[in-house]
């Protein structure tokens, strides 16, 4: 999670052009986001982690921070797994 955390936290930091932003630090209230890099950000998401962002996952929480966007994307990743990857099984 961390390297989802990482990769995440990069992307969004070049496009506010910030260093100063914690995992949990809501990046819409800081003013800086506009509608283009919000569907920047979903683009970024689906390509970076191979994951499709669903109408259902629109929610502001899992954008707004780079915790809910981490979150997102492992539950995203982990769907359909058997139970014993999960577990980290073999």
């Amino acid at each position: 999670m961390d390297t989802i955390r990482t990769a995440i936290r990069n992307f969004v930091a070049r496009a506010i052009r910030t260093d100063l932003l914690s995992d949990t630090d809501d990046i819409f209230a800081r003013g800086h986001v506009t509608s283009l890099f919000a569907m920047q950000l979903v683009m970024f998401v689906e390509h970076e982690f191979g994951i499709t962002v669903e109408n259902d996952d629109l929610d502001i929480a899992n954008f707004s921070t780079i915790a809910g966007l981490a979150n997102l994307v492992t539950r995203k990743r982990t769907v359909g797994l058997p139970e014993s990857v999960l577990e980290g099984r073999p």
